[in-house]
Protein backbone atom coordinates (compact mmCIF):
# COMPACT_ATOMS: atom_id res chain seq x y z
CA UNK A 1 0.00 0.00 0.00
CA UNK A 2 1.05 3.71 -1.12
CA UNK A 3 1.44 6.03 1.78
CA UNK A 4 1.60 9.56 1.52
CA UNK A 5 3.47 12.96 2.41
CA UNK A 6 2.33 15.80 1.70
CA UNK A 7 3.40 19.46 1.64
CA UNK A 8 2.85 22.73 0.83
CA UNK A 9 -0.22 25.11 0.86
CA UNK A 10 -0.86 28.50 2.49
CA UNK A 11 -1.96 31.78 1.08
CA UNK A 12 -1.56 33.63 -1.68
CA UNK A 13 -3.31 37.03 -3.37
CA UNK A 14 -5.17 36.40 -6.41
CA UNK A 15 -3.60 35.85 -9.35
CA UNK A 16 -0.98 34.34 -7.62
CA UNK A 17 0.98 30.89 -7.39
CA UNK A 18 1.50 27.94 -5.31
CA UNK A 19 2.88 24.60 -4.98
CA UNK A 20 1.90 21.76 -3.57
CA UNK A 21 3.60 18.52 -3.36
CA UNK A 22 2.85 14.87 -2.59
CA UNK A 23 5.36 12.12 -2.14
CA UNK A 24 4.04 8.22 -2.56
CA UNK A 25 6.03 5.63 -0.82
CA UNK A 26 5.64 2.13 -0.49
CA UNK A 27 6.31 -0.80 -3.22
CA UNK A 28 3.14 -0.45 -5.36
CA UNK A 29 4.40 0.38 -9.30
CA UNK A 30 1.15 1.01 -10.78
CA UNK A 31 -1.11 3.90 -9.03
CA UNK A 32 -2.66 6.87 -9.09
CA UNK A 33 -2.09 10.01 -7.18
CA UNK A 34 -4.73 12.64 -7.30
CA UNK A 35 -5.46 15.81 -5.69
CA UNK A 36 -9.16 17.05 -4.24
CA UNK A 37 -10.27 19.94 -2.82
CA UNK A 38 -13.21 20.99 -0.40
CA UNK A 39 -14.09 24.07 0.08
CA UNK A 40 -16.52 24.93 3.52
CA UNK A 41 -20.37 23.68 2.55
CA UNK A 42 -18.87 22.19 -0.96
CA UNK A 43 -18.52 18.88 -2.50
CA UNK A 44 -15.12 17.49 -2.73
CA UNK A 45 -13.97 18.11 -6.11
CA UNK A 46 -11.33 16.73 -8.02
CA UNK A 47 -8.07 18.68 -9.00
CA UNK A 48 -5.83 16.75 -10.92
CA UNK A 49 -4.27 13.41 -11.11
CA UNK A 50 -1.54 11.43 -12.15
CA UNK A 51 -0.59 7.72 -13.18
CA UNK A 52 2.74 6.94 -11.82
CA UNK A 53 4.14 4.25 -14.06
CA UNK A 54 3.14 6.76 -17.27
CA UNK A 55 3.16 9.81 -15.99
CA UNK A 56 -0.60 10.92 -17.72
CA UNK A 57 -2.04 13.30 -16.45
CA UNK A 58 -5.93 14.26 -15.57
CA UNK A 59 -7.59 17.85 -15.17
CA UNK A 60 -10.99 18.43 -13.26
CA UNK A 61 -12.64 21.11 -15.37
CA UNK A 62 -12.73 24.42 -13.03
CA UNK A 63 -8.42 23.70 -13.21
CA UNK A 64 -7.81 23.29 -17.12
CA UNK A 65 -4.89 25.91 -17.73
CA UNK A 66 -3.98 26.89 -14.70
CA UNK A 67 -2.80 23.98 -12.75
CA UNK A 68 -0.44 21.43 -13.53
CA UNK A 69 0.18 17.94 -12.21
CA UNK A 70 3.93 17.01 -12.57
CA UNK A 71 6.01 14.50 -11.42
CA UNK A 72 10.27 14.64 -10.67
CA UNK A 73 12.20 12.32 -12.78
CA UNK A 74 13.17 10.04 -9.98
CA UNK A 75 9.67 9.19 -9.82
CA UNK A 76 9.35 10.13 -5.84
CA UNK A 77 7.47 12.97 -5.78
CA UNK A 78 4.55 14.76 -7.71
CA UNK A 79 3.88 18.09 -7.52
CA UNK A 80 0.63 20.16 -7.99
CA UNK A 81 1.57 23.64 -9.60
CA UNK A 82 -1.26 26.30 -8.88
CA UNK A 83 -1.03 29.36 -11.05
CA UNK A 84 -3.59 32.20 -12.16
CA UNK A 85 -5.17 31.71 -8.29
CA UNK A 86 -9.31 32.64 -7.54
CA UNK A 87 -10.23 33.14 -4.22
CA UNK A 88 -12.96 30.10 -5.67
CA UNK A 89 -9.68 28.14 -5.62
CA UNK A 90 -9.56 28.37 -1.90
CA UNK A 91 -10.26 25.15 -0.25
CA UNK A 92 -8.56 22.06 1.92
CA UNK A 93 -6.17 20.39 -0.49
CA UNK A 94 -5.93 16.84 -0.30
CA UNK A 95 -3.36 14.26 -2.10
CA UNK A 96 -4.64 10.40 -2.28
CA UNK A 97 -3.34 7.67 -4.18
CA UNK A 98 -5.52 4.35 -5.37
CA UNK A 99 -4.45 1.36 -7.75
CA UNK A 100 -4.87 1.62 -10.84
CA UNK A 101 -8.32 -0.01 -12.27
CA UNK A 102 -11.12 0.68 -14.04
CA UNK A 103 -12.56 3.09 -11.54
CA UNK A 104 -12.45 6.51 -12.93
CA UNK A 105 -9.46 8.73 -11.68
CA UNK A 106 -11.77 11.69 -11.37
CA UNK A 107 -14.13 10.53 -8.27
CA UNK A 108 -13.15 9.61 -5.34
CA UNK A 109 -13.80 5.77 -5.35
CA UNK A 110 -10.29 5.42 -7.00
CA UNK A 111 -8.16 6.49 -3.97
CA UNK A 112 -7.61 4.66 -0.57
CA UNK A 113 -5.36 6.30 0.75
CA UNK A 114 -5.62 10.02 1.70
CA UNK A 115 -3.45 12.40 3.50
CA UNK A 116 -4.97 14.51 5.80
CA UNK A 117 -5.04 17.87 3.58
CA UNK A 118 -3.28 21.31 3.55
CA UNK A 119 -5.58 24.58 3.70
CA UNK A 120 -5.24 26.68 0.52
CA UNK A 121 -6.39 30.76 0.66
CA UNK A 122 -6.91 32.79 -1.63
CA UNK A 123 -7.46 36.46 -0.57
CA UNK A 124 -9.41 39.21 -3.24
Amino acid sequence: QVQLAESGGGTVQAGGSLRLSCAPSGRALRFVVGWFRQAPGKEREFVGGIRWDTGTTYYGDAVKGRFTISRDDAKTTAYLQMNRLRPEDAAVYTCASGPISTTSVFTTRAYSTWAPGTQVIVSS
